[in-house]
């Protein structure tokens, strides 16, 4: 099968052993579209806070984000097939600023799977997933720690993150942001943190 995205420069590259290769590609807000539209007009992506949001909409927060030197959204593609939306950004740019004190090398991330295909749970894929992206983190962007902020009731990504060996920092409340290209509504997060491991060395 053809890979549509075979055309696209990637950030960051790797194959990993039993799963597959994974590609994170600078999203293009247009372009891809139609594939971020979908994931996160579903029930599961409440969270993410864009359910309800047309197709260029969502076109156009992504467009806004890649005018930002401190906000970025990647596609993530394993062999050729979407299967996650990744963001980064500097803390002390961020609201998060405002709820803990964040350190030399912190970078926050957000990270959306793609659905489930039929025929249910994939094991091994959110690890694998989590482990391309923070290899770029480490290596590529040479950071020393991730911040996450999940929503304190979204259990199920707060578990999921503290089994791949995220530590548990405090839970916050993020300020509403309201801006004439912005806005955010307050948001009660539970903070988590994975360092960078000796086998990433700076």
């Amino acid at each position: 099968m053809t890979d549509p995205y075979a055309d696209r420069t990637a950030v960051h590259e790797q194959v990993i052993d039993g799963f597959g290769t994974v590609r994170l590609l600078p999203l293009d807000a247009k372009g891809d579209a139609e594939v971020i539209h979908g994931w996160v007009s579903q029930e599961r992506a409440a969270f993410w806070g864009m359910n309800g949001l047309t197709r260029d909409e969502v076109a156009g927060i992504y467009a806004h984000m890649d005018t930002l030197d401190t906000h970025h959204a990647y596609l993530v593609v394993k062999d050729g097939d979407p299967a996650a939306l990744f963001q980064t950004y500097e803390p002390e740019a961020d609201r998060v600023s405002e709820c803990y004190d964040a350190e030399p090398g912190d970078i926050g991330v957000h990270l959306m799977l793609a659905p489930a295909r039929p025929g249910g749970a994939r094991a091994g894929w959110t690890a694998a997933l989590v482990h391309a992206v923070a290899s770029y983190v480490w290596l590529g962007l040479n950071r020393r720690r991730i911040v996450v902020d999940p929503d304190v009731r979204n259990g199920k990504a707060i578990e999921r993150f503290l089994r791949l060996g995220f530590v548990a920092g405090p839970k916050v409340v993020l300020p509403e942001v309201n801006l004439p290209d912005v806005h955010l509504p307050e948001k009660h997060a539970q903070l988590a943190f994975l360092t960078r491991p000796v086998a990433f060395p700076a």
